[in-house]
């Protein structure tokens, strides 16, 4: 099995903390992948270096065996990004931002209208397409960010928390078009803290904790027959915390007192 992705000893460091402490990442091609891990486990910053919107302090980084420093240009051509806090260009209708974006990626004219349609079509989006980006909704923003990352056909695509404020119709249409996207032998990465999505949706999990990945493999293999949110408190060490000291918390004076 070849991988889509993987990281040698990737490294990040911002003054005296230490975001990413030598991530070794791996992702077999035609995975739906899922990386978790508690806030400030590094996911955001270990995808941002994947993907080359962010320079490692030490370690590298391989998309489809080339590296994301050394060969940019190919690196590049071959992912699809839809980052956490989604900026798009606002004043452009959702139809004008694919035709932009797929001319910037240089596909043909023709390829980038046929493409779009039918996009905006798979995405429940035709009715907005000629709508400004700035009044759409947080849904109709991720499908139509989604969109755009898929427009040049991608053979990997990385999503840092997709669904996070997406509506359940929403969230049906990503999800449907990503299970298709992967059945074609492509490879999703995304980012999530929600363990029952990742767990319905992903065949291979990589666990994160404190910079560093704990667990990852088959998603059978890293539960080892426990749910995958027990499995995840169990590698990072969750558990219930001692609220003696909020024994005040719901508490209501008596009346009359």
């Amino acid at each position: 099995m070849t991988d889509a992705v993987r990281t040698h000893g990737l490294y990040k460091q911002y003054g005296r903390q230490t975001a990413v402490a030598g991530v070794d990442l791996v992702v077999p091609a035609g995975s739906f992948a899922g990386l978790v891990g508690p806030n400030g486990a590094g996911k955001t910053t270990t995808l941002s270096m994947i993907t080359a919107l962010l320079r490692p302090d030490g370690g590298r980084a391989e998309i489809d065996g080339f590296d994301v420093w050394r060969d940019p240009v190919q690196v590049k051509a071959r992912i699809g990004v839809l980052p956490e806090g989604l900026r798009l260009f606002e004043r452009l209708s959702g139809r004008e931002l694919l035709l932009y974006n797929g001319r910037l990626r240089g596909i043909p004219k023709a390829d980038v209208e046929q493409r779009a349609a039918e996009l905006l079509d798979v995405m429940d989006l035709t009715g907005s397409a000629d709508k400004l980006v700035v009044d759409y909704s947080t849904g109709m923003r991720k499908k139509i960010g989604l969109a755009a990352a898929l427009l040049h056909n991608p053979s990997v695509l990385f999503l840092d928390e997709p669904f996070e404020g997406v509506d359940p119709v929403s969230a049906n249409t990503l999800t449907d078009v990503l299970r298709g996207f992967t059945a074609s032998g492509s490879t999703v990465i995304f980012s999530s803290h929600v363990m029952e999505l990742v767990e319905r949706l992903c065949d291979w999990v990589s666990v994160m904790s404190g910079g560093a990945i704990v667990a990852q493999g088959p998603i059978d293999e890293v539960r080892a027959g426990r749910s995958l949110n027990q499995a995840f408190l169990d590698l990072v060490g969750g558990g219930h915390h001692n609220q003696a000291g909020l024994s005040w918390l719901g508490a209501r004076p008596q009346e009359g007192r």
